[in-house]
């Protein structure tokens, strides 16, 4: 008798987790509130006199595919077979207010002939940076694919291994200075620190991994964008039996006692033996879940709790090609410490924002018309507090400084172009997608809330509850939440006694496929 499994979420957790519980034998619904899947790594698509856009809403760059591929394989499918990932030879451009650039690409002779224009000392000291974090990811990965379910399981001697290399106490920034002088090439290094929506003084030193991940592996584009990744998905999930409901928020979890039984929506009750949240974790626990049910992570707790930034997000369609902007240009102020002050204390809008440009149609033309172009503008700014940013006073006018600030990044008689635009602020991250407080990297990964000290995928506080997504271990980034649904679905599994779900490497690195296949206990 298949054991019935609700899912809330059709997020990148979430549809890995349907895929793979239903690989496992479960009954698998899955609800989404919206009329599409893919949640913050959906499609935007708008259509025109001139024709239809179509805008990733959230993430941008697709990093280290071998994880998804992997879930794939256990599914007996080839992830190359519904998806082509173009490996982008310029990984992108970070531009410095100052003039200065650096031209990133996984060839490192190149990589370093961009840094020496900078600084020669730096450039000479990129294989030794290299090297030393791909030692860093090896001794990571063990930590990462595991799940923490107790304060024991912080001394597995695969964690206690883990920490010489981890420098847990160190910034990323100031882990950079061991190899790299000057501060723009630290900075060059570092930014990615912004994926977890947190600054590189603060953010610790085992995320200078995602710079060197980025190098070592390649940056990819999915053609068709992000949302073509996740239709895949559902795609796989419904042909593997699940049941997936789109427009059908969950109103309620369901309980008896501690144990969770089911879940009530508009359309009536569904019961489950178990119930996996894919919705965003603080927002989902603060409305679909009693106060009194949470002990650990009580409203008084996650009033406590410390948020990545927001983002003030611009999707336009513009007439015209953009050819000499690369797909992903990245700009930083001169003031770079000042705009990340601003982004902590989230008082006022940045003064000299910082922001990141993808220009995904010189990549790929079919999203956007002919001779039209699509431009998504990334802006960090603070999650909402208390006495925080008044958006629907601010927007308009942070609207015109960043349009004002394109030109300084190539992009020159902006406004006269645009034929389509969408604006988001924390407030619709909030309410249209029912993001906690616009916080829309999930919960900071400060040293207090990784590991054990983050939500548990098989969830501490209560029964038959399980976690998926950014804002549970091992963390957010795409790769990372497809670990996550990984050590997820398998826990649930061995729970309700299901088909085990073998987490092994399968794929093989078949011809066609997008990266070649990394080992076990071995780093490409």
């Amino acid at each position: 008798m298949m054991r019935p499994v609700s899912i809330i979420g059709a997020g990148p957790g979430g549809l890995a987790a349907a895929m793979l519980l239903s690989q496992a034998g479960a009954d698998v619904t899955l609800f989404e509130r919206h009329a599409r899947v893919g949640g913050r790594s959906g499609t935007i698509e708008a259509p025109t006199s001139h024709g239809r856009f179509h805008f990733d809403m959230g993430p941008t760059f697709f990093l280290y595919p071998r994880v998804l591929a992997d879930i794939f394989a256990t599914c007996g499918r080839r992830l190359e077979d519904v998806v082509e990932l173009i490996r982008l030879d310029t990984h992108y451009d970070v531009i410095f207010e100052s003039g200065a650039r650096i031209s990133a690409s996984s060839d490192i002779p190149r990589l370093q002939r961009s840094i020496a224009q900078i600084s020669p000392e730096d450039a000479a000291a990129i294989p030794a940076f290299m090297a030393d974090n791909r030692a860093k990811l090896a001794a990571f990965r063990p930590v990462l694919e595991s799940p923490f379910n107790s304060a024991a399981d912080l001394l597995k001697p695969e964690v206690l291994k883990s920490l010489r290399l981890l420098r847990p106490f160190t910034s990323v920034d100031q882990d950079l200075k061991r190899w790299f002088k000057d501060p723009r090439v630290r900075l060059g290094f570092s930014f990615q620190s912004k994926y977890l929506g947190m600054s590189p003084y603060r953010c610790p030193s085992l995320f200078t991994i995602l710079a060197f991940m980025e190098y070592e592996f390649g940056i990819f584009h999915p053609r068709g964008g992000h949302g073509a990744i996740m239709r895949a998905m559902a795609d796989a999930a419904r042909q593997m039996g699940a049941k997936i409901k789109l427009g059908e928020p969950v109103r309620e979890i369901l309980f008896e006692g501690r144990r969770a039984v089911g879940v009530r929506t508009d359309a009536g009750i569904t019961k489950a033996d178990a119930v996996v949240v894919n919705a965003d974790f603080l927002d989902a626990m603060t409305n679909l879940v009693p106060n009194g049910l949470r002990k650990r992570w009580n409203d008084k707790r996650i009033a406590r709790a410390k948020l990545s930034c927001s983002t003030f997000m611009l999707y336009l369609g513009i007439e015209g090609r953009l050819e000499n902007l690369a797909h992903h240009t990245i700009y930083l102020s001169d003031d770079y410490r000042r705009t990340l002050q601003d982004v902590e204390e989230g008082r006022v809008p940045p003064g000299e924002p910082c922001f990141y440009i993808q220009n995904a149609c010189v990549t790929d033309p079919a999203l956007a018309p002919p001779n039209h172009s699509t431009l998504y503008v990334l802006v960090p700014v603070g999650h909402e507090r208390t006495g925080g940013i008044d958006w629907k006073v601010e927007a308009p006018k942070f609207r015109r400084l960043i349009l004002d600030r394109l030109c300084r990044a190539g992009v020159p008689d902006i406004e006269k172009r645009i034929v389509f635009e969408k604006m988001m602020t924390p407030d619709d991250w909030r309410d249209d997608l029912a993001v906690h407080r616009g916080a829309v990297f999930n919960l900071a990964h400060s040293l207090t809330q990784m590991l054990q000290f983050r939500p548990h995928n098989r969830y501490e506080d209560l029964d038959g509850v399980y976690l998926v997504g950014g804002g549970t271990h091992p963390g957010s980034g795409l790769p990372v939440i497809f670990e996550g649904a990984r050590i997820t679905a398998k826990l649930l599994a061995d729970d309700l006694g299901l088909t085990p779900i073998d987490t092994a490497m399968h794929w093989t690195g078949t011809p066609g496929a997008p990266m070649e296949p990394v080992l076990e206990g071995e780093v490409s």
